[in-house]
């Protein structure tokens, strides 16, 4: 049996320890002091878009809430300028690194406006402008009878084609169903099933 390595950390002696926020997220100050902890902004519109990233809309902020350094990439951090600083985020940095998007960042998806192609606006081919007559239009004109028996007689077609579509759809269910209602029109078939 091989011995599986385990990842061991050393436990930090403070008195209180943070824990991230972040769904999934099991860090914690305790077992770990390379990780820095961050506060949540003071500006609504940057904390609102922690929350919204982090998935947490309806969370209640205390002081003690906290996001961890893991959720944020590495140009968002400042590293400390003594030995014995702490690690801050730039201003306006958002995490965007979390367990769902496998701690990577995504490509920002294109518009729709960017994904369809048009046609130049130069190769817009346009129309000549219509020009209307009072003596295009003649509101008061009666079709034709011959025209309007014609198209009764296609309205007959299309509704007796309409009428034979449903028989056909009717006959279809009834075979692709198994039960009584399917040998209903046949002697031949139930004497079949039933030897």
């Amino acid at each position: 049996n091989p011995k599986k390595d385990k990842i061991v950390f050393q436990k930090q002696s403070k008195q209180y320890h943070e824990h991230c926020c972040v769904p999934r997220c099991t860090a914690s100050s305790k077992y770990n002091g390379r990780l820095s902890f961050h506060g949540f902004p003071c500006d609504p519109d940057l904390r609102r878009r922690w929350l919204v990233n982090i998935r947490r809309d309806k969370f209640k902020l205390t002081t003690h809430s906290k996001v961890c350094s893991l959720h944020f990439t590495p140009d968002q951090l400042l590293q400390p300028k003594t030995a014995r600083g702490r690690r801050k985020v730039n201003k306006g940095a958002v995490p965007e690194l979390f367990q769902w998007n496998n701690f990577c960042v995504q490509p920002e998806r294109a518009s729709v406006w960017e994904r369809v192609s048009r046609p130049e606006p130069d190769s817009i081919e346009t129309d000549p402008p219509v020009q209307c007559t009072s003596a295009d239009r003649d509101y008061c004109s009666v079709p034709e009878p011959a025209g309007l028996d014609m198209a009764i007689n296609e309205n007959d077609k299309l509704k007796e084609e309409i009428k034979a579509l449903t028989t056909q759809i009717e006959e279809l269910k009834i075979q692709s169903t198994f039960g009584l209602q399917r040998f209903a029109g046949s002697d031949d078939d139930i004497r079949f099933y039933t030897r």
